[in-house]
């Protein structure tokens, strides 16, 4: 039906693929969108929006993502000003607080005859206050886009259309009521999904001749008669309307009027994660000048000392040895600079040529080490290289004159050994956070943190992190929700406001190759703020292979709140097997752990993330264990989203540094980790070849 509508208005089009100025814009809701109601449109892959909006009397906070072409995620919190948290006890002034999850995936994609159509979902799990599926589908006309879609539960409220579904079963008749009971928040709601009378809803979106102005007007299906917990609003007319200002390429600012009768107001920050250009590198130094190469110069006359340090400023390596094997030089160590290996080869090679001249070695093999243990080897073709540097060759020449494989063990001439930098300190700031609870929406915690490492050898180190307390407001932190678990996460309160002076984590860690392709690692001490004690992984990780096996396991004690030395009563035995799979689709990352958790619960977690080509990546998890959803309490299983992202992507200098911002609706007992400050899947990455060829077009940066 919506297909057939749209094609009798297909005139010519100007699709929004086609014109970055019909970029998307985001719903009151968070989610692309007009302003209620959801649209068939997908934002840009790799866009994130942070949104704002206050229609009384409701206040919306979301995240909107689009980890695929096909796929938008959404996450909200909506504050219901006229409504209290809880009990008087223990919400205070706090307004109700709702958290929900969207989804929406796109099933046929904008043609010149035919529209865009989704399916979506909102409020995914939990209280599902403003539950709703629909079909919706969008087709662009010049400087119009249209949308019309079906819904059935909130965003179809206003009802009219009897559920076809019913046909098969008159349960899709009726929809189940919702709750504003927490502690079942966060569950699915199966009794709901589908059912009850459709709704229809639609609008036009106009892009005005100045771009920075767009104007939306929409019919809204829902009639307001029928809000969670009460709380109906009048409505003069279903229609809504409303205007974007674009402010800056990174910020839409929106006005409306809706339900005829109150205004809305929203703020939107984007970006990009997979465009995302990096800053330039203005505090790198330049690749070293090529000079006329003197006929090969013999490895004994070399100042092989001043070749490492060259290697270390200007190629970012951090030599372990340097040996000769026929034509062949092979330099060992880890890269401490470029987040790019081939950018790192590349400055090698030059800072190699520059020093022995051409003839005598052919061959330039780096050796990557991480932790004292070899993890993959690229060896280049000297001259290929430099008939590249003339234009004489293409990069796909090149890159079949560069050779990736396993460290070998060859019987070497050893020209040079690297000592060992035995200490390393760095100050940063730290934070930590916890969102949308009863005492306050929003709690957080500001530390100046010191870090620093003692190397007895380059695989057996001591790590230690002390945390001082510059802002911290975890002091209105009072309510404890209940737990039918040992509290194993929910003391969070008492480990932030204990003490101003936090020992957070002090590490021993010895690395080893056992074997070709596997790896172990054996620590003790204190691991994170609230638990220390013994453990090691095993990590089978063949090279180049697009998956890996690890196992961990760890006898843990709770530690003090004040987090310094002491511990409390609460021990327990935890660990997972862990397989993680490369599926080569839209470079996704899968990774699945069965184990024991802290609670001593039994379950396992699923962690889907995808990364970019620039190295950001976006990801989620959720774990399930034999834990009931009345034991769990609210939430009913633990889950959350993440982004991790490269520090060089905000910086003017390179770094191999990485960074993780995680959203966890929740702390609860219940499918709680060890937050293990390493992990050997992180030690090997240069065994995945695709980071490798990911960046191989730097090579002469």
């Amino acid at each position: 039906m919506l297909t057939a509508l749209f094609m009798l208005i297909a005139a010519p089009v100007a699709l929004s693929a086609q014109n970055p100025k019909y970029r998307t814009t985001q719903s009151d809701f968070g989610g692309t969108g007009l302003l209620q109601t959801p649209t068939a449109r997908m934002a840009p892959e790799g866009d994130i929006s942070f949104n704002a909006t206050r229609v009384d009397p409701y206040s919306r906070y979301s995240i909107s993502a689009q980890p695929l072409p096909w796929l938008e995620g959404t996450i909200r919190y909506t504050s219901v000003s006229n409504r209290r948290y809880g009990a008087e006890s223990f919400s205070g002034d706090q307004s109700f607080k709702d958290k929900g999850i969207d989804a929406k995936v796109r099933l046929l994609k904008e043609s010149y005859w035919y529209p865009q159509v989704a399916f979506g979902m909102r409020d995914l799990g939990g209280t599902g206050l403003f539950s709703s599926e629909y079909f919706v589908a969008n087709k662009r006309v010049y400087n119009f886009d249209f949308s019309l879609g079906l819904a059935w539960g909130y965003i179809g409220n206003r009802g009219g259309i009897d559920n076809p579904l019913g046909l098969l079963n008159d349960k899709f008749d009726t929809r189940g009521e919702v709750t504003t009971d927490v502690s079942q928040a966060g569950g699915t709601r199966t009794n709901s999904y589908f059912r009850g009378p459709l709704g229809v809803f639609g609008g036009i979106e106009y892009q005005s001749p100045w771009e920075k102005l767009r104007f939306k007007v929409e019919l809204d299906g829902n009639d307001y008669k029928s809000e969670p917990q009460g709380n109906d609003q009048p409505q003069e007319y279903p229609v809504n309307f409303g205007a974007l200002y674009r402010l800056s390429d990174g910020i839409d600012l929106t006005a409306a009027w809706e339900r005829g009768n109150t205004a809305m107001f929203g703020i939107t920050l984007h970006t990009n994660l997979k465009a995302g250009s990096m800053p330039q590198k203005v505090l790198d130094p330049a690749p070293e000048a090529r000079k006329p190469l003197p006929t090969g110069v013999s490895g004994n006359a070399i100042d092989w000392s001043n070749v490492s340090q060259r290697l270390r400023s200007n190629a970012g390596i951090e030599v372990q040895e340097i040996s000769l094997h026929g034509d062949e030089v092979i330099v060992t160590g880890e890269q401490k600079m470029f987040r790019d290996s081939a950018k790192g080869l590349g400055r090698a090679a030059r800072v190699l040529d520059n020093s022995l001249g051409e003839g005598s070695y052919n061959w330039y093999t780096l050796v990557y080490s991480s932790r004292g243990m070899p993890i993959s080897q690229t060896s280049i073709n000297a001259e290929k290289l430099r008939e590249y540097e003339r234009n004489e060759i293409d990069r796909q020449a090149l890159r079949r004159a560069t050779a990736n494989a396993i460290p070998a063990v060859l019987d070497d001439d050893i020209v040079y050994t690297g000592e060992l930098d035995k200490t390393d300190f760095s100050t940063n700031l730290g934070y930590t956070q916890n969102v949308g609870g009863p005492d306050n929406f929003l709690l957080y915690q500001f530390l100046l943190r010191f870090d620093g490492a003692y190397y007895f050898e380059r695989n057996k180190w001591l790590h230690g992190s002390l945390g001082v307390n510059l802002l911290n407001n975890y002091d209105q932190f009072e309510y404890d929700a209940p737990s039918n678990l040992p509290r194993v996460r929910t003391d969070i309160r008492q480990y932030m406001t204990t003490s101003d002076v936090q020992l957070s984590h002090l590490q021993y860690t010895q690395t080893k190759q056992l074997d070709r392709d596997l790896y172990g690692m054996a620590y003790a001490g204190l691991f994170e703020s609230m638990y220390g004690g013994v453990g090691g992984e095993l990590l089978y990780r063949p090279y180049d292979a697009n998956w890996a096996l690890g196992v961990d396991a760890n006898w843990v004690k709770q530690r003090d709140y004040d987090q310094r030395f002491g511990f409390r009563d609460y021990s327990t035995l935890t660990g997972h097997v862990t397989g993680y799979l490369q599926t080569g689709f839209y470079n996704i990352l899968a990774k699945g752990s069965v184990g024991r958790y802290l609670a001593g619960d039994y379950g396992g977690t699923l962690d889907l993330s995808r990364r970019f080509n620039n190295g950001v990546s976006i990801g989620g998890w959720a774990t399930l264990t034999n834990v009931s959803k009345e034991e769990y309490g609210e939430g009913s299983f633990d889950k959350g989203i993440y982004v991790s992202f490269p520090f060089d992507a905000f910086f003017v200098r390179s770094t191999t540094s990485t960074g993780t911002i995680a959203w966890n609706p929740l702390t609860r007992d219940g499918g709680a980790r060890l937050n293990r400050y390493y992990q050997l899947y992180n030690f090997t990455s240069d065994r995945d070849l695709d980071h490798f060829n990911d960046g191989f077009g730097s090579i002469t940066e």
